[in-house]
């Protein structure tokens, strides 16, 4: 692990955070809106409690108790034998960061006590993780800048044991630094899974991060491309920040049931010789259906039988369904809604399509791969990074119709390069993004903070008391 101290002087942080408290707020940050107005709170008690404690007054007093009270060494509660992990998130609905979450709770449980912090809604995984005993805990986050957040979070955290709290997305990481205030001591893991669409640099950002990272906590990327913009946008330190690739079960994709590609297209209406595309993704604008809806309009003079079946829910049907009208696609496209049989829709298509203008590391895409089926996509975010152009797929310039469907009917016309293509992309996911070894990573790092006993005073006891039962046979 590599520790770096940033350069600036204390006072010389304080200076250039009083003068960015003043700037415009109209800045947007890319992971939440509201996050430059709670960051200005953060910075201004910052420099409150940083040699101007004489305008104490002059702040909401709840932040200021929240600071205070933060507690000078973490509270371990012998729950059980395992060190207790807090997730934080903003929400576990279904989407690709909030899958991942699930796993690592539900694949870790022999390790860790994982335990989740929500923010803002429960959601479907939510639901199930806790009818499953699973602990989630709703933070009631409020609109606009809501002070008691951070607190809500740092007494659950107190009140289970955490040794360490795994953020995931920038509002998360932010209030899990806010949470432990100035003389906690508990450590913060954060992993980007991807960035928002349009993402710009905030000076603002980059110097609250710079003030409440503390030099034990680890960053982390879901891709280079999303390491690079937590570099170049949040302002955290190059040589902190890691990555760590997002994975699947390439086994469980590598098996669909017996019989799917046949049942899924009898349930669809396909024909055997018809040519399917996948788009599996939820119907929001940055998925940017539109543009694999006019792409496969241009395509379909091309491609006889082609269809595309789109998976998943979102505010954006409304949209689709009447784009689908007007190009007089209704034959053509198919909405089958949130499905769970991934799997089984991959086999029973000849392609995977995706058009969004913006994504980190996309788990369809990798599933794609390991389903050995050839990926037309465009090239933004960590795409890249996934598909070789030409090699293990086809990648097109973002809201570029015109490419999406000369790729389509160049995949149609040669079924030997889409065999090539499905071959080497199975390998690449096979290499570089299996879930178990992003699981392994991940307990790598928690691993590597349970060890250290100048972070966690309680943290060592509680290992020597797992190490003690097993040589003694106790069970828990």
């Amino acid at each position: 692990m590599v520790h770096v101290h940033t350069s600036e002087t204390a006072s010389e942080n304080t200076a250039e955070v009083a003068r960015s408290i003043g700037t415009s707020r109209s800045e947007s940050c890319s992971a939440d809106k509201n996050l430059e107005g709670v960051a200005g709170i953060a910075a201004t008690t910052l420099i409150l409690t940083n040699h101007f404690q004489h305008l104490t007054g002059t702040f909401h007093p709840d932040l200021s108790t929240m600071i205070q009270a933060a507690p000078r060494q973490l509270r371990v509660i012998p729950i059980d034998d395992r060190p207790t992990i807090c997730h934080v998130i903003h929400a576990l609905g279904v989407g690709g960061a909030e899958v991942l979450v699930d796993q690592m709770i539900r694949r870790m449980q022999k390790e860790f006590r994982c335990i989740v912090a929500v923010l803002d809604e429960i959601g479907e995984i939510g639901t199930r993780l806790q009818e499953d005993g699973f602990l989630v805990e709703h933070l009631h986050r409020q609109p606009g800048i809501d002070r008691g957040c951070a607190t809500r979070l740092r007494q659950f955290a107190d009140r289970e044991g955490a040794v360490i709290l795994h953020a995931h997305q920038c509002t998360p990481f932010f209030q899990a630094m806010l949470s432990r205030g100035l003389t906690g001591r508990r450590p913060v893991v954060f992993t980007e899974h991807g960035r928002h669409f349009p993402d710009a640099p905030s000076r603002k950002r980059a110097i609250v991060n710079r003030l409440l990272l503390k030099r034990h906590d680890r960053l982390f990327g879901c891709g280079a491309a999303v390491r690079q913009a937590l570099i170049d946008n949040e302002g955290l330190p190059e040589s902190r920040v890691e990555v760590i690739y997002n994975g699947v079960d390439l086994k469980a994709l590598s098996k669909p049931s017996a019989g799917a590609r046949e049942r899924i297209r009898e349930e669809f209406g396909y024909a055997p010789t018809d040519f399917v595309a996948v788009l599996v993704a939820r119907l929001h604008e940055l998925k940017d259906h539109q543009t694999a809806l006019k792409a496969v309009d241009e395509a379909r003079n091309r491609i006889p039988g082609l269809r595309l079946l789109l998976a998943g829910e979102g505010d954006q049907r409304t949209a689709i369904e009447q784009t689908i009208r007007q190009r007089g696609l209704e034959q053509t496209v198919t909405l089958a809604g949130t499905r769970k049989d991934i799997a089984d829709l991959l086999s029973a298509s000849d392609v995977f399509l995706m058009s969004s203008i913006s994504e980190g590391i996309p788990l369809t895409v990798i599933e794609a791969m390991a389903a050995r089926r050839p990926v037309v996509s465009t090239a933004v975010g960590g795409l890249p990074e996934l598909i070789e152009h030409g090699v293990s797929g086809m990648l097109a310039p973002s809201r570029d119709a015109s490419s999406l469907a000369s790729s389509l009917i160049e995949l149609y016309q040669s079924p030997a390069l889409r065999s090539q293509m499905a071959e080497v992309a199975a390998g690449r996911a096979q290499e570089k993004f299996s879930l178990q070894g992003m699981l392994n990573s991940y307990r790598d790092v928690y691993n590597d903070f349970l060890e250290a006993t100048d972070l966690h005073p309680k943290a060592k006891p509680m290992k020597a008391a797992m190490t003690n039962r097993k040589k003694t046979g106790a069970h828990s």
